[in-house]
C-alpha cells in the first residue's frame, strides 16, 4: 500500500469512495458532486482542494481530501474534509497512513490549526482520532445554507 497525491485519473475512484462514505453516514441520497465537478474543482488551475489517495495493487482504496482556510484568530489552517477508506480495507492502517500524510502536509505548510469534523455517533472514527490526542469540541454548532 502506498499513499500519493491524487491525479485526474483517480477521480472515478474518488467519487466511488465519496458515495460509499455518504451511504455509511446514512446520507447516500445527498451526494450531488459529479466526477466532472471533482476534475474542474480540484485538478485544473487554482484547485479548491487537494487529495491524497491510498493505493494497493494499483487500486485506490482510500482518500483524504483537504483544503486550506484562514482563521482570523490563528491564521492559515488546514481542513480535512473527508478521510475515507473502502470498507474491505479498513482496520489495516490505511486510514492512519492517509491521516499521517495530511498531518505532515499541515506541518510542512506551518498551519496554525489542523481540523476536521466527525459525526458524534461514529464511534470507530472517534476512537481512531483519539489516538492522536485531539481536542474534541462540543460547544460549536455547524451552520449551513444550501444553494444560497
Amino acid at each position: 500500500m502506498k499513499v500519493r497525491e491524487a491525479t485526474k485519473n483517480d477521480v472515478q475512484a474518488m467519487h466511488n469512495l465519496i458515495v460509499e462514505l455518504a451511504i455509511y453516514e446514512k446520507a447516500g441520497d445527498q451526494v450531488e458532486v459529479l466526477p466532472e465537478d471533482l476534475i474542474k474543482d480540484g485538478f485544473l488551475a487554482n484547485p479548491l482542494f487537494h487529495v491524497y489517495v491510498a493505493e494497493e495493487n494499483e487500486e485506490v482504496i482510500g482518500m483524504a481530501l483537504y483544503y486550506f482556510k484562514y482563521s482570523t484568530w490563528k491564521g492559515k489552517c488546514l481542513y480535512l474534509e473527508d478521510l475515507v477508506v473502502s470498507k474491505e480495507h479498513r482496520r489495516k492502517g490505511v486510514g492512519a497512513a492517509l491521516f499521517e500524510q495530511v498531518k505532515a502536509k499541515a506541518k510542512l505548510e506551518q498551519v496554525k490549526r489542523f481540523e476536521w469534523q466527525v459525526l458524534d455517533w461514529n464511534e470507530p472514527a472517534i476512537e481512531f482520532y483519539k489516538k492522536y490526542n485531539v481536542q474534541l469540541e462540543y460547544d460549536w454548532l455547524n451552520c449551513r445554507i444550501f444553494n444560497p
